[in-house]
């Protein structure tokens, strides 16, 4: 079994169509949603666990660029300065996976790497500037 992240950027043209389905059916994929958004101009981005043998993977990729998807792996390196990380908890608040929680009765904000899936709302709501993410991201061939 082979599987990846990728990061996904739909066109506008396309955000309704069924695509993920038809990852499914027609190359017998498996996936795992981590992140979906549609922008105010409507162009779509999601981020997914893509799994299956890798020939129905490669095809399941080609049929996405095809479609006009631009597909991205996405290797991630997500840090937290913890010096400069003053626990106010803003981030929690913004963290779609529960990956930075408040551990309470401490108060302390815990960052669990393992629930990350990158999306980089906790480094814009971060005050201090004390997360960070870095992706290394490779285009598919």
């Amino acid at each position: 079994m082979y599987s990846k992240i990728l990061a996904l950027r739909f066109p506008e043209e396309i955000v309704d169509e069924p695509i993920t389905v038809n990852l499914v059916r027609n190359f017998d994929l498996s996936f795992s949603i981590l992140k979906a958004t549609i922008y105010p101009r409507k162009e779509g981005f999601m981020v997914l666990e893509l799994s299956g043998e890798k020939s129905a993977f490669q095809k399941g990729v080609r049929y996405l660029k095809d479609l006009g998807v631009k597909v991205e792996s996405i290797g991630q390196d997500i840090r937290r300065d913890d010096e400069k990380c003053f626990q106010c908890g803003a981030c929690t608040a913004v963290c779609p996976t529960g990956a930075l929680h408040i551990k309470r009765p401490e108060m302390e904000v815990l960052f669990d790497k393992d629930r990350c899936v990158a999306c980089e709302l906790c480094v814009s709501a971060c005050m201090a500037r004390a997360m960070s993410v870095t992706f290394d991201k490779t285009l598919l061939s």
